[in-house]
């Protein structure tokens, strides 16, 4: 998919990618480190989250291809925003990863009166690092696809406005 409503729909997939792969890392977080939510169907909600994110960014990135072959010359911002999200499905299967551990810790704590310690410490610690530098790579990827996009017009407005 390629145009939606004759407008590029990397455009609109992107903010769904804006959206949702920082929402699912917030809300692992939130489940690795705080039992109770963890206990109810917030773990559910994650999983459901991580599939769509991990879906959704190959048909962003395909998206986001088709507009990138439009450019005959692309410049090295673009390259670079190009490289960055076509880097972003290890981020969201990271996220599914932590997701399905977090319902596989979600099954055991039901399953068993006690915790095992050393599981949730892992799948914390897991949860904390793929969240974060999944919304690093997001922020990275967003960045220089505005400079790339951005960059010039702003330039050319201020020296417009100053001129």
């Amino acid at each position: 998919m390629t145009v939606i409503n004759n407008l590029p729909a990397h455009v609109l997939f992107v903010h769904f990618m804006v959206v949702l792969a920082p929402l699912t890392a917030a809300l692992e977080i939130v489940c690795a480190v705080w039992p109770a939510a963890r206990r109810g169907h917030l773990v559910w909600f994650t999983l459901i989250l991580a599939i769509v994110t991990t879906v959704l960014t190959p048909i962003t990135t395909h998206a986001g291809e088709w507009l990138y072959h439009l450019r005959r010359n692309p410049d090295p911002l673009l390259r670079e925003h190009a490289a960055r999200g076509d880097m972003m499905i290890y981020f969201s299967v990271a996220l599914l990863v932590v997701a399905v551990a977090l319902v596989a810790l979600h099954i055991a704590e039901r399953r068993r009166a006690g915790r095992r310690i050393v599981a949730t410490v892992v799948v914390a610690v897991l949860a904390v690092v793929v969240g974060v530098s999944s919304v690093v790579q997001v922020y990275r990827i967003g960045d220089s696809g505005a400079h790339s996009v951005w960059g010039n017009e702003i330039a050319h407005l201020k020296a417009a406005q100053h001129g």
